[in-house]
């Protein structure tokens, strides 16, 4: 199958894991895991109903695809993602060795991999991976505007 095929169909899903979090009230943020063409996990933002600020999308995912694939090391795997991740997610993603992080869209607040920052090639760490970034952007940036403006206008 063709990679960019391939990324848009992953992201697809990552997209509907965000649109479960804007049903929750959560901001809409979703993120799936594949290690050698399978999904292994996936996720969307959980901070506000698990009250833990560390409860982000791709941080999720991750912890369980390290659990069913039995491994802290994610290596042959990819991270999809609907929003840049942040310096928390992005030092995760360097530290379980992901291969590749695909995003959709980018965070001018928070993103590290690129805006902000980049982690996924900083010379000192001790890993490197992949990005590829605006696969599905303007469904996911469209996903993150509606529900900010909604949650505007019930202040």
């Amino acid at each position: 199958m063709d990679k960019m095929v391939e990324d848009q169909r992953f992201m697809d899903l990552a997209l509907a894991q965000a649109a479960l979090a804007a049903e929750m009230g959560e901001v809409p943020v979703g993120a799936v895991v594949v290690h050698e063409g399978e999904v292994v996990a996936q996720a969307h933002n959980r901070r506000e109903v698990d009250a833990d600020p560390t409860a982000h999308a791709e941080l999720i995912a991750m912890r369980e695809a390290a659990q069913r694939l039995g491994d802290w090391r994610l290596e042959d795997c990819t991270v999809y993602v609907t929003l840049e991740p942040c310096a928390m997610c992005a030092g995760l993603m360097v530290n379980a060795r992901v291969s590749r992080c695909v995003y959709a869209t980018t965070d001018p607040r928070g993103g590290f991999l690129g805006t902000l920052g980049d982690l996924s090639s900083h010379p000192v760490l001790n890993h490197r991976f992949e990005v590829t970034a605006g696969i599905r952007a303007d469904r996911a940036a469209d996903a993150l505007r509606t529900f900010f403006r909604r949650v505007r206008a019930k202040k």
